[in-house]
Protein backbone atom coordinates (compact mmCIF):
# COMPACT_ATOMS: atom_id res chain seq x y z
CA UNK A 1 0.00 0.00 0.00
CA UNK A 2 1.38 3.55 -1.00
CA UNK A 3 1.58 6.04 1.93
CA UNK A 4 0.94 9.70 1.79
CA UNK A 5 4.22 9.97 2.68
CA UNK A 6 5.16 7.88 -0.51
CA UNK A 7 2.89 10.06 -3.11
CA UNK A 8 3.53 13.27 -1.89
CA UNK A 9 7.88 12.00 -2.31
CA UNK A 10 6.70 10.99 -5.68
CA UNK A 11 4.98 14.56 -6.74
CA UNK A 12 7.92 16.32 -5.18
CA UNK A 13 10.42 14.66 -6.99
CA UNK A 14 8.34 14.41 -10.61
CA UNK A 15 8.02 18.16 -9.99
CA UNK A 16 12.00 18.81 -9.36
CA UNK A 17 12.39 16.63 -12.46
CA UNK A 18 10.38 18.03 -14.57
CA UNK A 19 11.61 21.80 -13.66
CA UNK A 20 15.28 20.44 -13.83
CA UNK A 21 14.74 18.68 -17.41
CA UNK A 22 12.83 22.60 -18.58
CA UNK A 23 15.98 24.28 -17.53
CA UNK A 24 18.92 22.16 -18.99
CA UNK A 25 16.20 22.16 -22.84
CA UNK A 26 16.09 26.10 -22.37
CA UNK A 27 20.16 26.78 -20.63
CA UNK A 28 21.93 23.15 -21.31
CA UNK A 29 22.56 20.82 -18.73
CA UNK A 30 26.20 22.49 -18.28
CA UNK A 31 25.16 25.70 -17.42
CA UNK A 32 22.26 24.63 -15.31
CA UNK A 33 23.29 24.99 -11.72
CA UNK A 34 21.66 22.98 -8.76
CA UNK A 35 21.08 26.42 -7.38
CA UNK A 36 18.87 27.44 -10.15
CA UNK A 37 16.61 24.24 -10.05
CA UNK A 38 16.36 24.50 -6.12
CA UNK A 39 15.52 27.66 -6.58
CA UNK A 40 12.96 27.10 -9.42
CA UNK A 41 11.38 23.98 -7.84
CA UNK A 42 11.17 26.11 -4.23
CA UNK A 43 13.07 23.55 -2.62
CA UNK A 44 16.68 24.24 -0.90
CA UNK A 45 19.15 22.33 -2.55
CA UNK A 46 20.00 20.34 0.94
CA UNK A 47 16.10 18.99 0.00
CA UNK A 48 17.12 18.38 -3.37
CA UNK A 49 20.14 16.84 -2.44
CA UNK A 50 17.97 13.92 -0.10
CA UNK A 51 15.87 13.30 -3.24
CA UNK A 52 18.74 13.07 -5.96
CA UNK A 53 22.87 12.64 -4.80
CA UNK A 54 24.08 14.19 -8.07
CA UNK A 55 23.31 16.81 -10.83
CA UNK A 56 23.58 13.66 -13.52
CA UNK A 57 20.72 11.56 -10.93
CA UNK A 58 18.37 14.29 -12.36
CA UNK A 59 18.49 13.04 -15.58
CA UNK A 60 19.44 9.78 -15.62
CA UNK A 61 17.54 8.63 -11.99
CA UNK A 62 17.64 5.67 -9.52
CA UNK A 63 20.42 3.97 -11.58
CA UNK A 64 20.46 0.80 -8.65
CA UNK A 65 16.85 0.61 -8.67
CA UNK A 66 16.57 0.75 -12.43
CA UNK A 67 19.48 -2.19 -12.41
CA UNK A 68 17.67 -4.60 -10.31
CA UNK A 69 14.63 -4.27 -11.58
CA UNK A 70 16.51 -5.51 -15.01
CA UNK A 71 17.88 -8.24 -13.35
CA UNK A 72 14.70 -8.95 -11.38
CA UNK A 73 12.75 -9.47 -14.55
CA UNK A 74 15.56 -11.01 -16.78
CA UNK A 75 15.99 -13.59 -13.44
CA UNK A 76 12.09 -14.09 -13.74
CA UNK A 77 11.59 -14.95 -17.33
CA UNK A 78 10.47 -18.76 -17.92
CA UNK A 79 13.47 -21.00 -18.09
CA UNK A 80 12.04 -22.40 -22.33
CA UNK A 81 12.61 -18.48 -22.76
CA UNK A 82 16.11 -17.49 -24.66
CA UNK A 83 18.45 -15.32 -23.22
CA UNK A 84 17.93 -12.94 -25.91
CA UNK A 85 14.36 -12.95 -25.19
CA UNK A 86 14.79 -12.61 -21.55
CA UNK A 87 16.97 -9.62 -21.70
CA UNK A 88 14.91 -8.11 -24.22
CA UNK A 89 11.32 -8.38 -21.46
CA UNK A 90 14.05 -6.81 -19.24
CA UNK A 91 14.63 -3.48 -20.70
CA UNK A 92 10.84 -3.39 -21.74
CA UNK A 93 10.08 -3.17 -18.23
CA UNK A 94 12.69 -0.55 -17.26
CA UNK A 95 12.24 1.88 -20.35
CA UNK A 96 9.06 3.40 -19.13
CA UNK A 97 9.26 2.24 -15.36
CA UNK A 98 9.53 5.73 -14.13
CA UNK A 99 8.02 7.56 -17.08
CA UNK A 100 5.88 8.23 -19.73
CA UNK A 101 7.40 7.86 -23.05
CA UNK A 102 8.05 11.68 -23.40
CA UNK A 103 9.87 11.68 -20.74
CA UNK A 104 12.64 9.33 -21.50
CA UNK A 105 12.30 10.97 -24.97
CA UNK A 106 13.60 14.43 -23.81
CA UNK A 107 16.05 12.56 -20.81
CA UNK A 108 17.46 10.05 -24.17
CA UNK A 109 18.00 13.50 -25.93
CA UNK A 110 19.88 14.86 -22.81
CA UNK A 111 22.24 11.95 -22.35
CA UNK A 112 22.93 11.40 -25.78
CA UNK A 113 23.70 15.03 -26.25
CA UNK A 114 25.59 15.84 -23.35
CA UNK A 115 28.87 14.39 -23.19
CA UNK A 116 29.23 14.20 -19.18
CA UNK A 117 25.84 12.61 -18.68
CA UNK A 118 26.66 9.90 -21.64
CA UNK A 119 29.71 9.51 -19.76
CA UNK A 120 27.41 8.87 -16.43
CA UNK A 121 25.37 6.70 -18.13
CA UNK A 122 27.55 4.38 -19.64
CA UNK A 123 28.99 4.07 -16.33
CA UNK A 124 26.45 2.89 -14.54
CA UNK A 125 25.30 0.61 -17.70
CA UNK A 126 28.46 -1.27 -16.88
CA UNK A 127 27.61 -1.68 -13.93
CA UNK A 128 24.63 -3.69 -14.82
CA UNK A 129 26.25 -5.21 -17.95
CA UNK A 130 28.76 -7.04 -15.20
CA UNK A 131 25.71 -7.67 -12.90
CA UNK A 132 23.65 -9.73 -15.65
CA UNK A 133 26.50 -11.99 -17.18
CA UNK A 134 26.08 -14.13 -14.00
CA UNK A 135 21.98 -14.50 -14.59
CA UNK A 136 22.82 -14.81 -18.68
CA UNK A 137 25.68 -17.49 -17.66
CA UNK A 138 23.61 -19.71 -15.39
CA UNK A 139 20.60 -18.93 -18.41
CA UNK A 140 23.04 -20.64 -21.02
CA UNK A 141 23.68 -23.49 -18.57
CA UNK A 142 27.42 -23.06 -18.82
CA UNK A 143 28.10 -24.55 -15.64
CA UNK A 144 29.52 -22.85 -12.41
CA UNK A 145 29.92 -19.27 -12.20
CA UNK A 146 33.74 -19.45 -11.43
CA UNK A 147 34.51 -20.48 -15.12
CA UNK A 148 33.94 -17.84 -17.60
CA UNK A 149 31.53 -18.29 -20.34
CA UNK A 150 32.61 -15.72 -22.93
CA UNK A 151 29.21 -16.36 -24.50
CA UNK A 152 27.28 -14.53 -21.49
CA UNK A 153 29.38 -11.60 -21.53
CA UNK A 154 29.24 -10.69 -25.70
CA UNK A 155 25.59 -11.56 -25.50
CA UNK A 156 24.88 -8.97 -22.84
CA UNK A 157 27.30 -6.48 -24.45
CA UNK A 158 25.66 -7.25 -27.72
CA UNK A 159 22.18 -6.37 -26.10
CA UNK A 160 23.07 -3.14 -24.52
CA UNK A 161 24.81 -1.67 -27.81
CA UNK A 162 21.45 -2.60 -29.71
CA UNK A 163 19.57 -0.72 -26.80
CA UNK A 164 21.80 1.79 -26.95
CA UNK A 165 22.00 1.95 -30.56
CA UNK A 166 18.16 1.68 -30.78
CA UNK A 167 17.54 4.46 -28.65
CA UNK A 168 19.80 7.15 -29.75
CA UNK A 169 17.96 6.38 -33.19
CA UNK A 170 14.89 6.83 -31.51
CA UNK A 171 15.83 10.12 -29.83
CA UNK A 172 17.32 11.44 -32.78
CA UNK A 173 14.22 10.99 -34.82
CA UNK A 174 11.85 13.11 -32.11
CA UNK A 175 10.51 9.22 -31.30
CA UNK A 176 8.71 8.86 -34.39
CA UNK A 177 10.42 5.69 -35.18
CA UNK A 178 8.98 2.47 -33.15
CA UNK A 179 11.62 2.21 -30.80
CA UNK A 180 10.85 -1.83 -29.93
CA UNK A 181 11.08 -2.16 -33.95
CA UNK A 182 14.71 -0.17 -34.32
CA UNK A 183 16.08 -2.49 -31.45
CA UNK A 184 14.62 -5.60 -33.24
CA UNK A 185 16.68 -4.61 -36.50
CA UNK A 186 19.27 -3.38 -34.40
CA UNK A 187 20.06 -7.25 -32.67
CA UNK A 188 19.40 -8.85 -36.53
CA UNK A 189 22.29 -7.14 -37.75
CA UNK A 190 24.28 -7.97 -35.42
CA UNK A 191 23.15 -11.53 -35.11
CA UNK A 192 23.52 -11.67 -39.09
CA UNK A 193 19.58 -12.24 -39.30
CA UNK A 194 17.62 -10.21 -41.79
Amino acid sequence: MTTLWDRSRQVAVQEIVDTAVRLFAEQGYEHTTIAQIAREAGISQRSLFRYFGTKEDLVCGDQAALGELLKRTVQQQPAEVSVWDALRAGFEVILTANHTPERVLELSRLIFNTPSLHARYIEKRLCWQAELVPIVQARLGSGPESTPDPRAKAIVATVFACVDAATELWADHDGFLDLADLYDQCLAAVRGHS
